[in-house]
Formats: C-alpha cells, sequence, structure tokens
C-alpha cells in the first residue's frame, strides 16, 4: 500500500481546516464619486458560517508630516457586550449567513475624502478564544464645485502705447474647485486656438508664487471667429476688477465733466482713434498657461492664463469669456469681460464754490461707458505746474490745498488711459473770495501772511512781548 503524496494529503485537510477555522468573506460595495453635502452610506457585505464577533469600521488618514497613515474608528460592533443588531440585515441561507454592516454619512466634507475599511472578526470553531479575521476597503472620493471665477488683466494699471507693440495677458482665477477644473477662453462666443506655454508670462509674474504648476495640455479646439459682440452684459456678471463699478453707468451725449457752478464744461479729447503703423495682424497668436495652486482645504485653485499681442483697433470692445468645466457642475460656469478704452470720464470737484484758502478735489467718479481693464490716471495743470510744484500727480483724486487767488480760471487735464486707447478732460478751476481773508493777505499758497494785515502783525508782536515779561 502507497503513502499518500502530499497534495494529496492538502486536498483531504483543507474541508478539514475549513470546518474548524469558519469560512468568512467580506466586500465593501464600490461608490460613485459623490459632492460635497451629498448623504453616503458604506456597505460592508460579509459571508460566514460561524459565530460573528465584532464588526469595526475605520476611517484611513495619511500624516501630513510622516506621510505615515492612521486609523480612525469610526463604528464598533462587539458582539460580546452588544445584542443589538439594527444596524445589520441577515438571513439564513442553508449553513451560511450573509450580514450587511452599514455606515451613513448624512453630509460629506472634502475631509471625507479618502479610504474606508470594514473588519471583520469570528469566533474559530475549535476554540472561543481564537478569532478569525478578514476585511476590504474602499475608496470615497468626495468631489467640490469651484465656489467662484474672475477674469482679471496682468499687470495693471498700464499706460496706452502709440508707436509699439504690447502684450497683453487675461488672468482667469477659478477657486474651490477639487478636483481641478478644466478652463478655456472664448472670443466673442466662440473657442479660442491656443498655444501651449511652458513658462507664465512675464507681465503675469505678479501674479504668481513659488507653488508648482502644471503642464498645459493641447486642447482642439475650433478656429476663432474675430467678430464683434454685439451683446450687452449684465453688469452683475462682470469680474469684480472692473473698474466701473460706479453709479455713473448711463450712456449719455454728455462728454464733459460733470456740471457744476464753479467748473466749466470743456470738450473731451480722445486721442485713441489714430493707431500707429505697427497694428497690422487681425488673426493674433493666443498663447496658453495654466498652473493649479493646492489650498489647505484639499481644493485646487487654477490660473489660466492667456496672451497676446493686443490690437487696439481690433480688440476695443472684444467680448472675452473664461469657462469652467466640472464633473460637480451641472452646467459651465463662466466669467466674461469687455475689452473697452476709457470714454467720457466723469469729474466731480469738492466743494462746489471754491474759496480761497480752501482744499479743493477733484475726482473721477466714472465714465460714459465700462471699462476693461482698469485704467491708469495722471493730472496735469495746463500751461504749469501743480501747486506743489510737481509736473504731474498720479491717482484718481487731485488734491489742491489752500489754493490761492492766483489759481482762478486755471485749466487742469486728467488724462485716463488703459492698453486699449486714451482720453483726456479738462476742468476749469474757479475760486472766489474768501471774506475771511481780506483782499491781498493771502500768499501764494492760499495763506494769510501777517506781514500785508498790519493789525495781525501788531498783535502778535504784542502777544510775543507779554510771554517774554511773563
Amino acid at each position: 500500500m502507497g503513502v499518500m503524496s502530499c497534495p494529496g494529503l492538502s486536498a483531504l485537510l483543507l474541508p478539514l481546516l475549513h470546518l474548524a477555522l469558519g469560512y468568512l468573506t467580506v466586500t465593501i460595495e464600490p461608490l460613485p464619486p459623490v459632492v460635497v453635502g451629498d448623504a453616503v452610506t458604506l456597505k460592508c457585505n460579509f459571508r460566514t458560517d460561524g459565530r460573528m464577533r465584532e464588526i469595526v469600521w475605520y476611517r484611513v488618514r495619511t500624516q501630513v508630516t510622516d506621510g505615515g497613515t492612521i486609523k480612525q474608528k469610526i463604528f464598533t460592533f462587539d458582539a460580546m457586550f452588544s445584542t443589538n443588531y439594527s444596524h445589520m440585515e441577515n438571513y439564513r441561507k442553508r449553513e451560511d449567513l450573509l450580514y450587511q454592516s452599514t455606515v451613513r454619512l448624512p453630509e460629506v466634507r472634502i475631509s471625507d475624502n479618502g479610504p474606508y475599511e470594514c473588519h471583520v472578526g469570528i469566533y474559530d470553531r475549535a476554540t472561543r478564544e481564537k478569532v478569525v479575521l478578514a476585511s476590504d476597503n474602499v475608496f470615497l472620493n468626495v468631489m467640490s464645485p469651484p465656489v467662484s471665477i474672475a477674469v482679471i488683466a496682468a499687470d495693471t494699471p498700464s499706460p496706452f502705447s502709440r508707436y509699439q507693440a504690447q502684450n497683453f495677458t487675461l488672468v482667469c482665477i477659478v477657486c474651490g474647485g477639487k478636483p481641478a477644473p478644466q478652463v478655456y477662453f472664448k472670443r466673442d462666443g466662440e473657442l479660442i486656438e491656443v498655444i501651449p506655454m511652458m513658462d507664465p508670462p512675464a507681465a503675469a509674474a505678479g501674479l504668481m508664487n513659488n507653488r508648482g504648476s502644471r503642464n498645459l495640455l493641447n486642447r482642439d479646439l475650433d478656429d476663432t471667429k474675430m467678430q464683434k459682440s454685439i451683446l450687452l452684459l449684465d453688469t452683475e456678471e462682470r469680474g469684480s476688477n472692473s473698474f466701473t463699478e460706479n453709479p455713473f453707468r448711463s450712456r449719455t451725449s454728455d462728454q464733459g465733466p460733470m456740471s457744476s457752478p464753479v467748473t466749466e464744461a470743456i470738450p473731451e479729447t480722445v486721442v485713441s482713434l489714430e493707431f500707429p503703423r505697427w497694428v497690422h495682424s487681425t488673426d493674433p497668436t493666443y498663447f496658453f498657461h495654466q498652473m493649479h495652486l493646492p489650498m489647505s482645504d484639499g481644493t485646487v485653485e487654477v490660473r489660466a492664463m492667456l496672451t497676446w499681442t493686443l490690437n487696439p483697433q481690433v480688440d476695443n470692445e472684444a467680448l472675452f469669456s473664461c469657462e469652467v468645466k466640472h464633473p460637480a457642475l451641472t452646467m459651465n460656469m463662466q466669467s466674461e469681460v469687455t475689452l473697452a478704452a476709457p470714454r467720457g470720464p466723469k469729474i466731480s470737484m469738492t466743494p462746489l464754490r471754491a474759496r480761497v484758502g480752501d482744499t479743493v478735489r477733484m475726482t473721477v467718479q466714472g465714465f460714459q461707458n465700462e471699462v476693461f481693464p482698469e485704467p491708469l490716471f495722471t493730472w496735469t495743470r495746463v500751461g504749469g505746474r501743480l501747486l506743489d510744484g510737481s509736473s504731474e500727480h498720479d491717482g484718481k483724486e487731485l488734491v489742491l490745498e489752500r489754493v490761492p487767488a492766483e489759481l482762478n480760471g486755471t485749466m487742469y487735464r486728467c488724462t485716463a488711459q488703459n492698453p486699449l486707447g486714451s482720453t483726456d478732460t479738462h476742468t476749469r478751476l474757479i475760486v472766489f473770495e474768501n471774506p475771511n481773508i481780506p483782499r491781498g493777505t493771502e500768499d501764494s499758497n492760499g495763506s494769510v501772511s501777517m506781514y500785508s494785515h498790519p493789525r495781525l502783525a501788531l498783535g502778535l508782536i504784542l502777544l510775543t512781548v507779554i510771554l517774554e515779561l511773563t
């Protein structure tokens, strides 16, 4: 009689081993990606012919410090200390028991993203002191739709260039998305064909930081159609960086400054109608660069840049839009801007009746059109220097402190310009006499001179003598 071979012995012992240890299989139902705020139910199915010992659910987290993982226990069922089976469904099939343990997350957050594990233990049939363990895992992918989108111009404010071509860059900033959304640009409603750039344009250097960026993927897009849009945008959908968020939005025929008793309406001088000879191309080449910036909350901020050589003749009044696709959005997000040179600045002057010695403020309140990008303002005095001796002043507001009578009738020029064009608006300063300051007693700065006022000078001398005697 021959000796039984080892493979035959193993085949005979496996059923016996199965009877001794018990039978246990654990599977977790797969989950599709979910959106922040959704309710999610994790389902763990396990089949066994033994007596259940425990069920434990874990949330696996990655440590930021050393990159290791830790398991956070989120649910435990211990058969030794609990007789509550309400969280499980079971039915008897032949000699096996089929269980289902569920864990419900009512409103998932981005922090809930990650792997989950279901661990099940049953008693060994041979002895209750041993426990047979089995587990399975599932990855919960939590998506978050972008929460904001804005289009801004890089390197602004910047002047209008009459004799040299200049590059122009639009930056689309999309925040709050997970995973990173797809971003693309349109011009007048048509997709723009772009050429990828590995590095950001020089004009957008101020918008960049030291965090890493990803390479751009070339997209198969339609040809750009250079058609002027006739759409009038709703101002509420414009980017928050548009300069023209002001109460003067109506288009009127008045192209002069705001009328007042002390200002003279001077016709506006527009210098953006003639363009140099270097402007010749009506089919520009667009360059595209995109970078992803991971945020601390697990989302990704996307900054997409579109750069081309600006043609003021063609690009003025062109409608550019940035659109975003994301799996957590039911429809695309978009932000639109219309490139436009400044026209018809509206200037206010306070006080309405300037008197000798007053502080006068000339302020640009807005324009007769929607202006983008933000313009650059320069103030000059026609035929002379400003009150402080400078030749020009930058900013929306010009302040003249203690105006003297000599400034009566002087004219001031405000130049508003952006890369698409420039415009000049003039206003005249009328200075009235101040009854508190006798004529001829003020100096060139509007201050009272004690040497030209005998009573005041005598009073100051007597006061000085009294103080010295005391």
